[in-house]
């Protein structure tokens, strides 16, 4: 632990039934521990003095587990530690799983951060537990698209240079949003296994139902909010870039395993949302419905940036043409130099862009998704016919 630069990190809050037994089975593996004395109010600080040679930090006041985290890992990494393995007070962890951890970070070629994954199916776990847990996991695995066992279990490591720099919350949902940000950041995420002790005359639960939970909901809806209109299509921006247009070309059309009726498809929405007039929100909406469709995002995304600015005028113009076919303008102005500037004149003109930007999408998408499509095909034959 020494060498791989591991820190212990134990917050404790009104456990002082079990947080002696926790820390002396982490003394048998390391005296490097951090514990947070989160405004204790029982007989922790005077357990806590019979441990001089840790590192202590003590609030004055409860402020939450997430702040106790918050504060340890900051001391952690300002002491210069590589990897901060978190342990919970209340006695349902073993110090004899530590090496687990230890193993998985000695064996990795990048940074992990890891959950110990519990039997959620032993009789001597709350049904509350179990039920809280499938709905976490459930929600990681929407915003991050990473399937785990075990999402909420207090017994982790932490690798301290990538996990972000800035947290927002403060109580037991801070455990949920430092793992989706740090698999946002391309960190990877993994369950180790571990065992677990329930014991309902020793372990004391600070979890509240109804807060903790109305909590951790706002959080996931905010994550997934970000998840959709941010990380999504940041990533698929990010990937886009890396490669050039051969590469794209081959990797997403030629070589794609899609149906051709499913390429050309994604072509025609991308194609549909790139002119219809969601000006601003197009990479979000199109990745959005190409999940909800299943659909071929990258193709999607691609042709939806045919809304380029090279090309805005021409859409723009196009747009108003179809559109004043069906809604002739109120004084037969022309479409950009009226003479006389007045709410109806903007309105009229404002009716024919939206109607004629709908229709013109439509008709683009069915035109260059079917040629797409006539074109996928041909190539198809080809290359079967070449084998």
């Amino acid at each position: 632990m020494s060498r791989l630069g591991i820190a212990v990190i134990v917050p404790t809050y009104n456990n002082h039934k079990t947080l002696q037994r926790v820390l002396d089975g982490m003394l048998a593996y390391t005296d490097q521990i951090i514990v947070v004395n989160d405004g204790s109010t029982d007989g922790t600080s005077q357990i806590l003095t019979a441990y001089p040679q840790l590192h202590h930090i003590t609030f004055p006041e409860n402020k939450g587990k997430g702040m106790a985290l918050r504060s340890g890992l900051k001391k952690a990494k300002d002491l210069g530690f590589k990897y901060a393995i978190t342990i919970d007070s209340d006695g349902q962890h073993y110090a004899s799983d530590l090496p687990i951890f230890v193993e998985e970070i000695s064996d990795a070629t990048q940074p992990l951060l890891l959950i110990g994954s519990r039997n959620m199916a032993h009789e001597s776990v709350p049904k509350k537990s179990s039920f809280g847990n499938k709905f976490s996991n459930f929600w990681f695995w929407f915003e991050t698209g990473i399937k785990l066992s075990d999402t909420q279990s207090g017994y982790r490591a932490y690798p301290l240079e990538v996990i972000p720099a800035r947290f927002y919350t403060r109580k037991f949902e801070f455990e949920i949003e430092i793992i989706v940000r740090s698999a946002w950041n391309g960190v990877a995420v993994k369950n180790v296994p571990i065992r677990v002790l329930y014991d309902p005359e020793e372990r004391i639960s600070h979890f509240r139902p109804f807060r903790d939970f109305t909590r951790i909901s706002m959080l996931n809806t905010v994550l997934v909010f970000l998840t959709f209109f941010y990380i999504i299509p940041r990533n698929f921006i990010r990937s886009f870039k890396k490669k050039s247009l051969t590469d794209f070309v081959k990797e997403n059309i030629f070589g794609s395993e899609d149906s051709p009726e499913k390429m050309a498809a994604s072509i025609g929405l991308g194609v549909f949302m790139g002119i219809a007039p969601v000006w601003g929100f197009q990479t979000a909406i199109v990745i959005i419905l190409s999940v909800f469709l299943r659909l071929n995002k990258i193709l999607a995304f691609t042709f939806s940036n045919i809304s380029l600015p090279p090309f805005i005028p021409i859409i723009i113009y196009g747009s108003l043409a179809v559109g004043s076919l069906l809604i002739p303008s109120v004084n037969q102005q022309s479409l950009f130099l009226p003479d006389e500037i007045s709410f109806a004149t903007i309105q009229s003109h404002l009716t024919q862009y939206l109607v004629g930007s709908l229709i013109l999408a439509t008709a683009m998408a069915l035109l260059i998704g079917f040629g797409s499509y006539v074109l996928i095909k041909l190539r198809n034959k080809k290359t079967v016919s070449a084998d």
